[in-house]
């Protein structure tokens, strides 16, 4: 290890701010395992606690038409291909009392930039839940999505964003970051938000009282610079805004897609990433591992790459398995991998509130996280 690479993940692990300059050299280095071990130290120093958490929830598309043309998704129709839909409510329903029969407490809804629905749809949809529902929280509809509504609707940001708070939705998810560089976005996408369009939602979003998570989504046509810039736009919000919850990243999925020309990134360059992600967001409190994307056993190792969390159950996932990406684990193998690492599991909602009765188990061997972590080579 260079005495510069080390100097760097000191300064991380002592809790000083990285600048992008610094975090390109880290995001540069081969050195995993350094890099795996600096971020550990930092989740540890933020989570202290015995426990790394997981949620139950389910994602549910509402629909899979759209306006935009993204190069990287294999999910989106036109409204005039055969198999473009829209979910009716009685369908929408049947999988949320899915959902709560299985422990979940939450919905992932999300669909297409539709060309013609208005915003008085949205409204209905979560009142119509939220009546049914009550105890659901509404984790919904993507900046993209948000800031679609706006300009088909021609109403302002703040006012689409309020009706849509007072018919129920309760949190923003991150999708449809991608990469905040309009350069990478213009290539790869047509009819999509813009980076300060997406960070403008979620900047509302927090004014108003909201929560919300964020995620980059690497290994296209991205550069390492891209990636750090990205981490950058999304910390100085945070330090706005402090409306963050989580960030999640996770590597492109080219199969079936318009980009399927470009190779995988792998497990090597996911966790080294996110490492890099924990050590440079100093601000945002929690890291989702992507197990869906990675499978379960690098989905697990994240724990050791500055991840304190291991996302969702995911009931149901169709944006990813649409480019051929396709990982399940039940609740007990995601409560196993937290236990294996020697943390309690906990469920937690997307507030990272514990949601579960306080456990009586204690971890195998309360010295673990005290003692250096050997990392294994991947």
């Amino acid at each position: 290890m260079t005495h510069s690479l080390q100097y760097l993940l000191d300064k991380a692990v002592n809790g000083e701010r990285l600048s992008p300059e610094e975090g390109l050299e880290l995001l540069q280095s081969a050195d995993l395992l350094a890099l795996g071990q600096a971020a550990d130290a930092v989740c540890r120093r933020l989570h202290p606690e015995p426990y790394r958490t997981y949620n139950i929830d389910r994602n549910i598309n509402y629909s899979n038409i759209c306006a935009a043309v993204c190069d990287f998704c294999a999910f989106y129709r036109k409204s005039s291909d055969p198999d473009a839909y829209v979910l009716p409510r009685e369908g929408i329903f049947q999988k949320i009392e899915e959902t709560i029969a299985l422990g979940g407490d939450q919905i992932l809804l999300q669909g297409g930039l539709h060309p013609s629905l208005r915003l008085e749809w949205y409204e209905e949809l979560l009142r119509d839940i939220k009546t049914r529902f009550p105890q659901i929280n509404i984790h919904g509809f993507s900046a993209p999505e948000i800031w679609h509504f706006h300009k088909l609707n021609k109403l302002p940001l703040r006012e689409v964003l309020r009706r849509l708070k007072e018919a129920g939705l309760g949190s923003l998810p991150g999708g449809g970051a991608e990469i905040l560089v309009d350069r990478v976005r213009k290539a790869i996408t047509v009819n999509k938000c813009l980076t300060e369009e997406w960070l403008e939602v979620h900047r509302t979003w927090h004014e108003l009282g909201g929560k919300s998570t964020c995620t980059m989504m690497f290994g296209h046509v991205e550069t390492l610079a891209d990636r750090i810039e990205t981490l950058e736009q999304l910390r100085q919000l945070q330090d706005e805004t402090g409306g963050f919850t989580a960030f999640i990243c996770w590597t492109f999925q080219p199969e079936n897609t318009d980009l399927a020309h470009i190779p995988p990134a792998g497990a090597f360059e996911y966790l080294k990433t996110q490492a890099v992600s924990r050590l440079y967001l100093d601000n945002i409190p929690n890291i989702q591992s992507s197990w869906v994307t990675q499978g379960p056993k690098i989905g697990q190792l994240a724990l050791l790459f500055g991840a304190n969390d291991m996302g969702s159950l995911m009931i149901e996932e169709n944006v990813v398995a649409a480019a051929g990406t396709v990982y399940y684990l039940t609740l007990e193998e995601i409560r196993n991998a937290i236990r294996e690492l020697g943390y309690i599991p906990r469920q937690r909602n997307v507030f990272y509130e514990y949601i579960d009765p306080e456990p009586a188990e204690s971890p195998p061997d309360r010295q673990w996280w005290r003692r250096p972590v050997h990392l294994p080579v991947v």
